[in-house]
């Protein structure tokens, strides 16, 4: 009996160990995940996004771009100017039903031109995937004062790769819609081309490429103040030396073939990440 007992005792124990070590390999294997993907990292890896702009993650980092500047699922956010909807494609899912997206877009005014085009473009993507349902956009204007959100409601406002088109006297502006959109506390995060220091901006203001130092000029004019800057979109690659600006390089090649290989070789263009606090009011 006693035997019998000490036997079964064994069974259990062994038993027990095999789970464990079945466990363990399946973790270790990837065919068992140890916690469940965020709402983040499902839209990111989603099948609504196209081949074409998940192969571009490794030059545009959207995850560790967007934990940079504190996103959270729960969050109220502005994207400004979504263009194409490359960055709406994550943001939109990734707040759905927790949170809130805004798309501060230039305004249809009817008009054959770039801006009213794009905002048709925009909403005939947004109507195309229930995704998008919950996305309400909003208008903006360049150099004009800018409802982005209601006022004092957003927790992170974000414009991606935008400010070279609005030129000193756009992106002050921006800037102070921002301060006004956003909470006490709130971020404003900010990615665009670089220029190197040793650059003029006065000389070439129609490469694409922003001095840093001009950008956290404006934005602490508006009342941020500079809570850290990221090199997760660097690029040592590229020079901001090119014979059509930042355009030359990949995703537009604007010289077409003409010493492709050279421009995909450097690939996207070298980028600042700022991340701006709007201070609490004592």
């Amino acid at each position: 009996m006693l035997k019998t007992k000490i036997s079964k005792k064994n069974n259990n124990l062994l038993s027990l160990l095999s789970a464990s070590l079945l466990s363990v390999s399946l973790l270790s294997s990837g065919l068992v995940n140890a916690s469940q993907p965020t709402q983040l990292e499902q839209a990111i890896t989603g099948e609504h996004r196209s081949d074409k702009n998940k192969a571009r993650d490794d030059f545009r980092h959207p995850a560790d771009t967007l934990a940079f500047f504190g996103f959270k699922s729960t969050m109220t956010v502005v994207e400004i100017t979504p263009g194409g909807g490359w960055y709406t494609e994550i943001l939109a899912p990734a707040v759905k039903g927790s949170g809130k997206l805004y798309g501060a877009h230039y305004p249809d005014t009817g008009e054959d031109n770039y801006y009213s085009n794009s905002r048709k473009r925009l909403e005939k993507m947004l109507a195309g995937n229930a995704i998008f349902s919950e996305v309400e956009l909003t208008d903006f204007v360049p150099k004009k004062a800018s409802a982005l959100a209601p006022k004092g409601s957003a927790d992170l406002v974000l414009t991606f790769r935008n400010l070279h088109n609005w030129g000193e006297e756009g992106i002050a502006q921006v800037f102070k819609d921002a301060f006004t959109a956003l909470k006490d506390g709130g971020v404003l995060g900010v990615v665009e081309h670089r220029m190197p220091a040793s650059q003029d901006w006065k000389m070439n203001k129609r490469s694409g490429y922003v001095p840093t130092k001009m950008v956290v000029q404006l934005a602490k004019k508006a009342g941020f103040v500079l809570a850290a800057s990221s090199e997760v979109n660097a690029n040592a690659k590229d020079n901001a030396n090119h014979p059509k600006g930042v355009w030359t390089l990949p995703p537009v090649m604007r010289l077409g073939e003409k010493d492709k290989a050279k421009y995909l070789a450097i690939g996207e263009s070298d980028r600042m990440t700022l991340k701006f606090v709007k201070p609490a009011h004592k």
